[in-house]
């Protein structure tokens, strides 16, 4: 069903981010080590919470489907169903807490590696610091958070897939 193959399309992306974690790691760790490592840590925390929130994906069509649950009305079921489906839509707020933070990490190395620009760096910062403030204004401030907070990240992490993949590093500095 075209549910299925939404828990599958997350999953291969929490495999690709596992990836790419593990290759930023490897880019950036001349930049600085001990840096690069919490960066590491803070992107595996986030993947690792993203892919327990998808849990609550799963279980939802488990629920509608279960054939043990008859002795419940529809309607509870259907409630049941919708209610874990929306802590689904809610949990992403901790992983991309984390995802934001070690994105102004990544920023802080890609400012300071020499190898990339310096400007990428910056714009990856603002991208961490933008999210981590929308993901902590959904915790303590929900009435004032806005998704728009979101759009520095995506324009950063965008300018940095372009560079990586049509510039690349300057290898004689890395």
């Amino acid at each position: 069903t075209l549910f299925r193959l939404g828990l599958a399309a997350y999953t291969v992306e929490g495999l690709c981010d596992a990836a790419l974690t593990a290759l930023l790691y490897l880019l950036l760790r001349p930049a600085g080590r001990e840096l690069a490592l919490i960066a590491l840590l803070m992107r595996i925390v986030s993947t690792a919470a993203f892919a327990v929130s998808e849990f609550f994906y799963f279980a939802s069509l488990s629920v509608l489907r279960a054939d043990y649950l008859t002795a419940f009305p529809h309607r509870q079921i259907d409630s049941l169903a919708l209610l874990l489906l929306r802590l689904y839509g809610s949990t992403g707020t901790i992983p991309t807490l984390f995802y934001g933070v070690a994105l102004i990490l990544i920023g802080r190395l890609v400012f300071v590696s020499g190898y990339l620009p310096r400007w990428l760096g910056a714009l990856l910062a603002l991208g961490g610091l933008s999210t981590t403030t929308g993901m902590l204004l959904i915790i303590v401030a929900p009435q004032y958070a806005t998704s728009y907070l979101l759009l520095p990240m995506m324009v950063a992490m965008l300018a940095l897939t372009l560079w990586l993949l049509f510039v690349g590093v300057n290898v004689p500095n890395w």
